[in-house]
């Protein structure tokens, strides 16, 4: 897909300084661009790349010198670019119609433009909604309900009786609304309790690939509209994530826990079960989660700490090592002081032979 740069700049509400005409037929870094393609610069360490790239035009906060092409000025030039990824990116090749080679359940339903390749199984009473890709190796079980324009990648299960909205993207192998880790322990023997509930996913969530999302034990696990998470990601029965949250790979959140809207939650961290976590709050990398967050709070490390004390905390580590010895100088000069200081005749008055105080 080719656009001038003056029909760039009014999907990123941008201002051209240079050739609006320019025809731009796609965008990449600034080191690999060339003539027909736009950049972006958002960070002062790529200065060298940015002298150095051939580039035909920029997506840029304000005008620079360093750049001698067209630039397209934005309020922020990381967004501009998601935005114009988008518009030039190639579109995702669908299988045309139903394939053969796929195993539909008579009494679903298909909606129009639907895509579904060969190795697809799609189970009784399931509900497939216009223009969604189902990719092979999909498994959509009994009762599933599928939105619209979603986008179900390679050897994707979705298990009995999951909702997903409209316009989802679900990565390959990831694994929707198998059985939660529930069990009861019978002496030696664990009992297992039966997950009667589903998990739900709404609109316009983005599931990296390899996760795997826990149906509720009663209920629903609920992932709400908007919520992004990265590959390797564990999500336990009964969890609910609020809109537009962020969860990094190899993250894992445990059961029953309420994760609010816009949160961030760094890679590897862990959540104990029943635990709150407010909107809007941020968790640092390998952190683990014992107590409930505040809304708005920056917390990190292992218990979780707020950021800040951690920073100080951490600080000091390296100088333990030091901090001890000076003690222990410290120890051994008020020892050398004691020893040397006579008692005071009061002192020494109140004292018996025997060494004991007198009453």
């Amino acid at each position: 897909m080719n656009l001038t740069l003056d029909e760039i700049a009014k999907a990123v509400d941008g201002e051209v300084v240079g050739n609006r005409e320019l025809s731009i037929t796609g965008i990449t870094s600034l080191n690999d661009a060339g003539p027909s393609e736009i950049s972006f610069f958002s960070d002062r360490r790529y200065q060298e790349s940015l002298r150095k790239t051939r580039a035909g035009a920029l997506l840029i906060s304000q005008l620079t010198g360093l750049f001698k092409g067209p630039q397209v000025i934005v309020s922020n030039a990381e967004l501009a670019y998601a935005k114009v990824a988008v518009l030039l990116a190639p579109p995702v090749s669908g299988h045309l119609g139903i394939s053969q080679e796929a195993a539909i359940h008579e009494e679903s339903h298909i909606g129009k433009d639907v895509s579904i390749y060969p190795m697809v199984y799609v189970g009784q009473g399931a509900e497939i909604q216009d223009g969604t890709t189902l990719f092979p190796g999909v498994f959509v079980g009994d009762g599933v309900k599928i939105g619209k324009r979603c986008l179900i990648y390679p050897n994707v299960t979705i298990l009995r009786g999951c909702i997903i909205g409209n316009d989802v993207i679900i990565h390959p192998g990831s694994v929707i609304g198998g059985d939660g880790f529930g069990f009861v322990r019978d002496g030696a023997v664990s009992v297992k309790i039966p997950q009667t509930g589903i998990v739900q996913i709404d609109d316009y969530v983005e599931i990296g690939a390899n996760n795997c999302i826990d149906r509720a034990a009663l209920g629903k696990t609920w992932i709400k509209r908007g919520t992004k998470t990265d590959n390797l990601v564990h999500i336990a029965h009964n969890v609910v994530i609020g809109e537009d949250t962020i969860i990094v790979a190899q993250a894992g959140i445990s059961g029953s826990c309420h994760i609010g809207r816009e949160v961030i939650i760094g890679g590897q961290v862990g959540i104990i079960d029943h635990v709150e976590v407010g909107d809007k709050a941020m968790i640092g990398p390998q952190s683990g989660v014992a107590k409930p967050i505040p809304a708005g709070e920056v917390v990190s490390g292992s218990p979780a700490i707020p950021h800040r004390l951690r920073l100080k905390a951490s600080a000091l580590i390296s100088r333990l090592p030091e901090i001890a010895q000076r003690l222990r100088q410290l120890e051994k000069r008020i020892e050398e002081v004691e020893r040397h200081t006579p008692l005071s005749s009061e002192a020494s008055s109140s004292r018996t032979a025997t060494g004991f105080r007198k009453e």
